[in-house]
């Protein structure tokens, strides 16, 4: 089972002194929080896509390149590649150089951003935002397995006799996750193609996220994948840790009420209690995490979403040591002991 952290990339005000890092203040920190999840033995890193304040990941694979060359076993992934507004050629290139440079270690998440404005921004309608996701993929996929392509379909320019290049490490496509927070149309693309699904499991109760993953697992054995419980499952998770709980809760709290992500919203017991949010100790954000396998099955990757809402980069690159020393080691056993011999 993978572990890893992804991040969003928010350039937020810290509420406990009114400070707010510049943009090169936070490429570089998450850089160094990219490194930390090597250094404590995590398995994976994850950058969002945004192409808004106060956002500033626009470009992953220019970010992932250079933490490709600064370290040896990271996998380096996507937590938002947009399908609906990046041209499937562009994503085919890039993340096939990407894999070249990283010997491999690469993969990627397809999805629609959670930016309306993104759309038009890009020359786009929202309102085509599954048909593009569809379309978009349909064409990435076979960039990616097919030398030489023709191709023609709604929206985009058509094809003729067009090579991806480079072309895939070892003729091996990165291996792509579709994420999703409320679209069945999703789960069902990922299943056809035998894909993985990632669930983003942040913001809404579990039951919501447990009938797209039935759905996905469901589908993946219909088309011939595998059975059900063999389906790739990704999870989505937030912590914040202390030794004592009480102080990890009085420590986050301005940080949550004030994040531009769910601030200002819902009380942070309230928001604990209804989705997997865990503010407390190492054994609570154990009991947990381990908690989400009696939800949705096994599953193959969980990533936690650590360096938000302003939070210091000393305080992220802590959370982390607490994370790879204390926690990651027990649900590595934990998870591997419950596992069935056929699942992935």
């Amino acid at each position: 089972m993978q572990f890893g952290i992804f991040t969003v990339g928010d350039v937020t005000t810290d509420p406990t002194n009114g400070r707010t890092p510049t943009e090169a203040e936070r490429i570089k920190a998450m850089v160094t929080i990219a490194l930390k999840a090597e250094e404590v033995g995590l398995d994976v890193f994850a950058t969002g896509e945004h192409h808004n304040p106060p956002f500033v990941p626009s470009s992953p694979t220019t970010m992932l390149g250079w933490i490709a060359a600064r370290t040896e076993r990271l996998v380096l992934s996507t937590a938002t590649t947009l399908i609906t507004t990046n041209d499937p050629v562009k994503i085919a290139e890039d993340f096939a150089m990407l894999q070249h440079l990283a010997d491999g270690r690469v993969d990627l998440m397809m999805g629609r951003g959670n930016t309306g404005p993104v759309y038009p921004w890009f020359g786009k309608d929202i309102r085509d935002g599954i048909p593009l996701a569809i379309e978009n993929y349909h064409l990435l996929h076979r960039l990616w397995r097919e030398d030489v392509v023709d191709w023609e379909g709604k929206f985009r320019t058509p094809l003729q006799s067009f090579t991806s290049t480079p072309r895939p490490l070892d003729g091996v496509p990165p291996f792509v996750w579709h994420g999703s927070i409320r679209s069945p149309q999703i789960a069902e693309q990922a299943a056809y193609y035998g894909d993985g699904f990632f669930a983003n499991n942040i913001f809404w109760p579990k039951e919501h996220f447990m009938r797209l993953i039935e759905l996905y697992r469901r589908r993946f054995e219909h088309y011939g994948h595998g059975k059900a419980d063999q389906a790739y499952v990704g999870l989505g998770g937030q912590v914040f840790m202390r030794k004592n709980s009480q102080d990890a809760v009085r420590e986050f709290r301005p940080y949550f009420d004030n994040a531009p992500v769910y601030g200002h919203g819902p009380s942070l017991e309230e928001f604990t209690e209804e989705t997997p949010l865990t503010v407390g100790s190492p054994q609570q954000v154990i009991d947990r995490t381990l908690g989400f396998r009696e939800a949705f099955g096994d599953y193959q990757r969980q990533l936690f979403l650590m360096d938000h809402a302003g939070l210091p980069l000393k305080t992220v690159l802590e959370q982390l040591d607490i994370l790879g020393e204390e926690v990651v080691p027990v649900l590595r056993r934990e998870f591997e002991a419950l596992r069935p011999a056929h699942v992935p």
